[in-house]
């Protein structure tokens, strides 16, 4: 049987016990409830092995950080929560998701990667776990939410009612897509724009079914920038991974604004070079009534 030994730092060493760890810290502060169900889905285990995970975590690393909820059935974050596994960032719970069951990416703070690599990541957006908590119930459980919000066409905060169905992060920042009381419509909304937590209200009348925008399956077609020489498209299209000069890439009518901004492709390609802009769209007039402004 492997033995655990620890860091300098006084973590276990092996692999699996930290990704348990990081687990148990990242769902339980972002979700507000942790269950063994968590640990057996994720890693394969029984409940006898992920209940003593939960214990020993409690016992040997964080104290006083998680306390059982018989409503909740399960672990939630104490006021007192301090990471010991994680940094406590928003970021984390993105990998994390991102990454589904396999968790391959909690790895990169594991510090395994080759010295002679490097990985840009945008900055961490400001996201604090007692506005994102509420959001995610909300979503899980279908209620209205009221949120102090500011947007730049209403720059000075102000109280709406939202009903929130999905968490997005396009690769930059954090949003929720929910029906707005207010406009009605469904709109996005920047969860770093919510000055205060959510309070959550009564059971909502609008779910992601009704979501015409969200619901639409979109292809994004992307070819060279035609004033680029042939040499210098052959050289995009390598860059890219086209096939036959084009880039087919599915989404859904709400995200294509944001898939647009991943890839830095101007809607008026005209204003940049064409080195610049590299790539543009094929099927503009298709996808044109999905550029939609945010909440």
């Amino acid at each position: 049987m492997a033995q655990l030994h620890t860091s300098t730092q006084g973590w276990p060493t092996r692999w699996d016990l930290l990704l348990r760890y990081r687990l148990i810290e990242v769902i339980s502060l972002w979700e507000g409830r942790l269950t063994t169900n968590h640990l057996m889905r994720a890693f394969g285990i029984g409940r006898q092995q992920a209940s003593k995970d939960i214990n020993t975590y409690l016992a040997e690393h964080g104290q006083g950080n998680l306390e059982y909820d018989r409503h909740l059935k399960g672990y939630r974050p104490t006021p007192g929560f301090r990471p010991v596994f994680t940094r406590g960032l928003a970021d984390e719970y993105l990998h994390m998701m991102h990454a589904r069951e396999d968790l391959a990416c909690s790895f990169e703070s594991l510090a395994v990667r080759e010295l002679n690599t490097e990985v840009l990541l945008p900055p961490a957006r400001a996201l604090k776990p007692e506005i994102l908590r509420p959001i995610l119930q909300a979503c899980r459980e279908g209620k209205r939410v009221e949120i102090r919000y500011a947007s730049l066409s209403n720059p000075e905060p102000e109280y709406r009612v939202i009903q929130p169905h999905t968490v997005v992060h396009s690769g930059y920042r954090w949003h929720v897509r929910a029906w707005c009381e207010k406009s009605s419509e469904f709109r996005d909304f920047v969860l770093s724009r919510i000055s205060e937590a959510p309070g959550i209200t009564l059971p909502a009348t609008h779910g992601a079914d009704q979501d015409e925008a969200w619901n639409a399956s979109v292809t994004l077609t992307l070819i060279p920038d035609p004033r680029l020489s042939r040499a210098q498209k052959a050289v995009i299209a390598g860059d890219y991974g086209m096939t036959d000069m084009q880039l087919s890439i599915p989404t859904r009518g709400a995200l294509v604004s944001y898939v647009l901004q991943q890839l830095r492709v101007d809607s008026s390609p005209r204003e940049r070079s064409p080195e610049a802009q590299q790539v543009v769209i094929k099927n503009r007039d298709e996808v044109a009534r999905w550029l939609i402004n945010s909440g």
